[in-house]
């Protein structure tokens, strides 16, 4: 790697507080639309709610506040790697939950 490159990907990353606000507002506004969904007595909308929702909630946890927008793409791609992983043995669990 030349000296440019390995200065650039040591460079650290400075956010400033208002993109932390920002993202905390749409997390409250995420999770009061959350809220608002269960307490419609529809559980398919709240389950369509969820499925989209949640995860939207979470990546922009893993993106911002723990930083992972700003890594390497080596490091996302294990990140996403472990996450399709967990889904995969979520949906095992579910199906044999539904075939017993």
């Amino acid at each position: 790697m030349n000296p440019s490159m390995q200065q650039k990907a040591e460079a650290p990353h400075i956010v400033g507080y208002a993109t932390f606000v920002k993202v905390w507002i749409a997390l409250v506004v995420l999770t009061g639309l959350l809220v608002g969904l269960s307490v419609t007595h529809r559980p398919n909308l709240a389950l369509l709610g969820l499925l989209i929702i949640t995860p939207t909630k979470a990546s922009l946890v893993l993106f911002y506040f723990m930083h992972l927008k700003y890594e390497s793409a080596t490091l996302k791609y294990m990140a996403a790697a472990a996450i399709a992983v967990l889904i995969i043995f979520i949906g095992l669990t579910f199906s044999d939950y539904l075939f017993r």
